[in-house]
């Protein structure tokens, strides 16, 4: 799948009125409502076939529906237990094999946990793992962007500076911006138009307008405590300034998907979407 030429607004899974949960009836109904993408939901595991995933890609295709995937919650690649550690791998691996045949280009993951270990040396580890997986990947000419999502407490590894960095040290990698993430991370902070243009500024001074061109993005309401995320809201239930976030996103000619992972997934992508059109 090519990379968007333009902004794409689109649905974390299949959107809340889909007829069937399968991944085909949601990018359809996606098409219905005039979004332009979807993320295929792999949390609980890649159970999904080959000959399925070439069904998901031809429907996509013809529905012009870009598609990323979202890769399972147990991964962390900086574990004690060397077992896990493969177990991770593994999993962003399947996904990303799996997501390659239904089309989808941008592999997304939470990758990996603090643990007390000192963040530079945690950054190592995730890296070196990193660069072999996608030394394998171009063995098998599985051809996707691998994209370390920013995560929602401070004890996870995953800050907006620890990701760009690995998007701007490793090929085939780039981050995905989940604003409503780093908005519960700094407990409130992350939340006005200067501070998002900050954000998108430092994307494009470590990795170049490229980081820009290519976005990868999840918005949704949050709900947060000192501790960070405590879990997804709709925008309106929630403090997030969406539509500050989409002037930033206006203004910097930003291109890519931007998913909403809010409860109600197509309501909240559609305001997203009429929110930054209107602009």
């Amino acid at each position: 799948m090519m990379r968007p030429s333009k902004l794409l607004f689109g649905t974390a899974g299949t959107p809340k009125s889909s007829e069937k949960k399968s991944s085909i009836s949601g990018i359809e109904r996606v098409r219905e409502l005039g979004l332009g993408c979807m993320e295929l939901e792999f949390v609980r595991g890649v159970r999904m076939g080959e000959a399925t995933a070439s069904e998901v890609k031809e429907k996509s295709l013809n529905e012009e529906i870009s598609l990323s995937v979202h890769g399972p919650y147990y991964i962390n690649l900086n574990s004690h237990e060397p077992e896990k550690i493969h177990a991770s791998i593994e999993r962003i691996y399947s996904s990303a094999r799996i997501g390659d045949l239904c089309g989808a280009r941008n592999i997304v993951f939470h990758p990996a946990y603090y643990h007390k270990d000192a963040p530079e040396k945690v950054y190592k580890n995730v890296f070196l793992l990193l660069e072999q997986l996608c030394s394998r990947l171009d063995d098998e000419d599985i051809n996707v962007i691998l994209r370390p999502e920013t995560t929602g407490k401070e004890t996870q590894f995953g800050s907006l500076l620890e990701n760009v960095r690995l998007g701007a040290e490793l090929e085939k990698v780039l981050p995905c911006i989940d604003f409503a993430h780093l908005h519960a991370r700094s407990n409130g902070a992350e939340n006005s138009y200067e501070e998002f243009s900050a954000t998108l500024e430092s994307i494009e001074n470590e990795i170049g307008r490229e980081g820009l061109d290519d976005m990868h993005m999840h918005v949704s309401g949050i709900e947060y405590g000192d501790k960070g995320e405590r879990n997804h809201r709709n925008l309106e239930d929630s403090d997030l300034r969406y539509s500050e976030l989409m002037r930033a996103l206006k203004d910097f000619k930003v291109k890519g998907l931007l998913i909403c992972e809010s409860p109600d997934n197509e309501g909240d992508a559609l305001l997203l979407k009429r929110t930054y059109e209107r602009l």
